[in-house]
């Protein structure tokens, strides 16, 4: 959000998946939208703002020091997703093009989260700044 971490990704992939555990959902506010990218495939700018907790004995998050962004979740330990990190989709440029292939801990996710269009109320980015012209600088 701020700058003063960034990345540069090879060899992404063009899926993406939803977490809705508890511990995704508390670090990002609602579900964490991640597209994994093996680690090894990541270059880093800015390392001295990014932040991490080990967050389990198999995992760790980071986020950026000046302003919060969460930037990752990785595993720590050898298991079946290690050697990945999981980037939340909106760090990226353009998050466009993206397709979603699968969500984890279904039933975990809050009972008004639709990820369809089933009549809820939805709004353009350009209909939300004409009724609250505060967020256009998001």
């Amino acid at each position: 959000m701020c700058g003063a971490v960034r990345f540069v990704a090879r060899n992404v992939p063009s899926t993406f998946g939803i977490c809705h555990c508890e511990a995704c959902r508390r670090w990002t506010g609602s579900a964490l939208f991640e597209v994994s990218v093996k680690t090894d495939d990541l270059n880093w700018t800015g390392t001295e703002h990014i932040a991490t907790r080990q967050t389990s004995d198999w995992a760790e998050r980071a986020w950026c020091r000046e302003c919060g962004t969460a930037l990752y979740f990785r595993q720590t330990k050898e298991g079946e997703w290690f050697g990945g990190t999981d980037l939340p989709l909106g760090l990226f440029d353009d998050p466009n093009g993206f397709t979603l292939t699968h969500e984890i801990f279904v039933d975990h996710a809050p009972d008004g989260i639709c990820l369809k269009d089933s009549g809820q109320k939805r709004l353009t980015r350009a209909e939300v700044i004409a009724l609250n012209p505060d967020v256009a600088t998001i």
